[in-house]
């Protein structure tokens, strides 16, 4: 177990910075290192890689633009945290009930006014 831990420790790489991204982002992303990698050599991807690309594929509802754009929105709003902001844009919450899920976990619930407000700019969107 000992040797096993250490020569993980070795592959690890630093963390040097942390940024919340949707899933569009993501998926945008992994193209981009994708095309990137076929050009420099023609390695097939790497199992993991591919089933997160595939992943990103089939979820991702907006373009990364559009989720940008609907995360800035969501966040002019009071009571939004980015974490939310995100989630409501991978997910596009269509009722109140999704929306209020999606919130379930925070420390305050929203009036109907407030949710309605969120849903409207997920339409804009959607």
């Amino acid at each position: 177990m000992e040797n096993s831990r250490k020569c993980f420790e070795m592959i690890v790489k630093e963390v040097v910075g942390e940024e919340l991204l949707t899933l569009a982002e993501v998926k945008e992303m992994l193209i981009r290192i994708m095309d990137e990698r076929r050009e420099e050599s023609d390695e097939e991807q790497v199992y993991e890689f591919r089933k997160a690309l595939n992943h990103a594929e089939v979820f991702a509802k907006l373009s990364a633009k559009d989720a940008k754009e609907m995360v800035a929105k969501l966040l002019e709003f009071e009571k939004m945290r980015p974490v939310v902001a995100v989630r409501i844009a991978d997910i596009l919450p269509q009722s109140r009930d999704e929306l209020r899920s999606i919130y379930a976990k925070e420390k305050f619930t929203l009036k109907d006014e407030d949710l309605d407000a969120i849903l409207d700019v997920v339409r804009q969107f959607a």
